[in-house]
């Protein structure tokens, strides 16, 4: 589905889906300040959020393989570079999500595109889709040159104070952070979570004290994902 459906949102994202009819890119990333230049090259990400009857509300996430030049190891939502055959930030989303997860497209229903955000390293202008995964599918790291892992991380965990930091860059960068289901999510893709858990009205009280380097948070996720793996 290639269109926008908000009426078809279940009654438990209903609240984020109104909570970001205003939005705008500060509100989502308060130091992503900056507007895409003409020249930003242009991208869409898939915030694909599901439910299973064992674990409630999740969202579809996908760890980079740790062998890329760029953004190795890096948990992200799905999503990549527009393509000339794009209709759109939503055919581009759905298109990407596919061919990075496997997932089946059909069972996909966008709710709201939200505000571009701009990523001064990579040079992309971002469109996040915001959807509902109707009718969830089997996924997989399809290509595993590009992708590592594809994990559906229960909103329940990414709530939970115990799981929650921040996380403080070399170049002098502390922002939200996650450490679950044995992954490291900092960055762009921690600070849009920390948002949504906001405005969803999911999100905890945690300790925004606790502070590591990223190499710390590195080794203790690592650590976190031995002991789920066990011996």
């Amino acid at each position: 589905m290639s269109t926008l459906d908000p009426e078809a949102a279940p009654p438990w994202l209903r609240p984020l889906l109104d909570a970001l009819l205003d939005v705008d890119r500060t509100d989502l990333l308060p130091h992503h300040l900056e507007a895409p230049p003409p020249d930003a090259r242009h991208a869409a990400i898939l915030m694909l959020f599901g439910e299973t009857a064992a674990h409630g509300p999740d969202v579809l996430l996908a760890e980079r393989a740790s062998t890329l030049r760029s953004h190795a190891g890096q948990v992200a939502f799905p999503g990549g570079g527009t393509e000339c055959g794009d209709s759109g930030a939503i055919a581009t989303a759905l298109r990407e999500a596919e061919e990075e997860t496997g997932l089946d497209p059909s069972g996909v229903v966008p709710l709201a595109v939200l505000p571009e955000l701009y990523l001064p390293p990579s040079g992309f202008a971002v469109t996040p889709v915001l959807a509902h995964w109707a009718r969830p599918s089997r996924v997989h790291a399809v290509d595993l040159g590009e992708t590592a892992t594809v994990v559906r991380v229960p909103l329940a965990a990414l709530a939970d104070p115990a799981n929650r930091l921040r996380v403080g860059h070399p170049s002098g960068y502390i922002g939200a952070a996650f450490i679950v289901s044995g992954l490291l999510v900092w960055g762009f893709t921690a600070g849009i979570l920390s948002a949504l858990l906001d405005r969803g009205g999911w999100a905890r009280p945690w300790d925004k004290t606790r502070v590591l380097d990223l190499e710390e948070a590195w080794r203790t996720a690592r650590a976190d994902r031995q002991e789920i793996a066990g011996p």
